[in-house]
């Protein structure tokens, strides 16, 4: 996965969550960030922002693009497709599922990575019209080597920390947050396909 929070630790001995006491609000005076408020006289005032959300934006924006470089050859789209795939996800519509994508978007890397030759897509023998899509060796290989070239910017990164271990314990922390939250969205959406196909609200 792209997304990083390498600064966790260094990060440790600011403020968390941007909490000030609002004027005029009592013991009950704490925002929320990125919740606006109004206060007693009907005007709207903006909660202060949180330091360690925008910290750990930064953080991960600038990682995606240092892991981005790191890769060899391929992009993160392909990796990440690849990495499904390596899971035996072998059906175009279960990667856009599990990869939060539009069909267009996995149809156009699945048709890239037939032409290089890092999958391989045969006809189903019960629907001719669908296809069951495989790593070659070539894929495996490219997808292993990947998941290597990633792994050592990652230590590397850490290792530029105040506590490596504890960096990696809450990045593998993270990616089961970003993970949780991908299954609660699918979750939703399949919910609102399945009303919609009912016709209920």
């Amino acid at each position: 996965h792209a997304e990083r929070h390498v600064h966790t630790m260094a990060c440790r001995g600011r403020s968390a969550g941007g909490t000030e006491e609002r004027s005029g609000q009592g013991d009950r005076g704490r925002a929320r960030p990125g919740h606006p408020e109004r206060v007693h006289d009907g005007s709207v005032v903006e909660p202060p922002r949180n330091s360690l959300a925008d910290d750990a934006v930064y953080a991960l924006t600038r990682a995606a693009r240092v892991l981005e470089r790191a890769l060899p050859g391929i992009s993160m789209a392909d990796f990440r497709m690849l990495s499904a795939m390596s899971d035996g996800v072998g059906r175009a519509s279960h990667l856009a599922t599990l990869l939060t994508l539009g069909k267009p978007a996995v149809s156009a890397t699945v048709d890239s990575l037939v032409r290089r030759g890092l999958i391989a897509r045969t006809p189903r023998e019960d629907d001719r019209r669908a296809f069951d899509l495989a790593l070659t060796a070539d894929g495996e290989r490219i997808r292993r080597d990947a998941h290597d070239a990633l792994a050592a910017v990652v230590v590397d990164i850490a290792a530029h920390t105040p506590d490596a271990t504890a960096t990696l314990s809450a990045l593998a922390v993270f990616g089961e947050g970003v993970k949780a939250r991908g299954a609660e969205r699918r979750a939703a959406y399949d919910a609102a396909a399945r009303a919609a196909e009912d016709g209920t609200p």
